[in-house]
């Protein structure tokens, strides 16, 4: 499968940093473009900066000739992760004046799969309704509102209890987190 993960200037780079290391190279050709802020916010929360896997496949964010810029080669899924306020209502009203919300526009176009993850509270109307017009053009709306019934012991936990549901969308295997009800290991 061939998978875009866009990273924004939203809090919350641990859950881009904890999608990357779970989404296995060898088994998907990995794209990754981060928004203007997103840089700044990894410097603040991730003390080591973003460390990507082997054999993924970074872009500048003002490059549009990218294949997954038009159409003709869409990627098979997109995850903005986090998803700040702003893209979220750029990629709703169709903007696409750079490489992340270009993407965005020709997932939705051509109907493969955009996870969105916000990552911002409270919610006001306007976000509500751009949640309305997402959902309603096909997206996937994710929050990253993570669950504690598997006991998480860290910050990491915490945060693969969101991204073991990304991966349950994107129908990638794997072991992050015991389902409810589930027998530990």
């Amino acid at each position: 499968m061939r998978i875009l993960v866009a990273i924004t200037g939203a809090s919350g780079s641990l859950y881009a940093q904890r999608l990357l290391e779970n989404l296995a190279p060898a088994g998907h050709e990995l794209h990754v473009v981060l928004s203007q802020y997103a840089p700044a916010v990894i410097a603040e929360e991730l003390p080591g900066g973003l460390r990507l896997p082997p054999g993924a496949i970074t872009h500048d964010l003002q490059r549009l000739s990218v294949p997954f810029a038009s159409g003709s080669n869409a990627p098979d899924a997109m995850v903005v992760i986090p998803c700040s306020m702003g893209t979220l209502g750029r990629i709703a009203h169709g903007y696409s004046e750079n490489l992340l919300l270009r993407a965005a526009d020709v997932v939705l176009k051509e109907r493969k799969q955009l996870i969105l993850v916000p990552r911002e509270t409270p919610l006001s109307l306007v976000h509500v309704r751009n949640f309305e017009l997402l959902l309603q053009a096909g997206a996937t709306i994710l929050p990253a509102n993570p669950s504690f019934y598997s006991r998480p012991r860290s910050v990491a936990q915490v945060a693969d209890t969101v991204v073991a549901r990304v991966l349950d969308h994107l129908g990638v295997a794997h072991k992050l987190v015991a389902r409810w009800q589930e027998e530990r290991e």
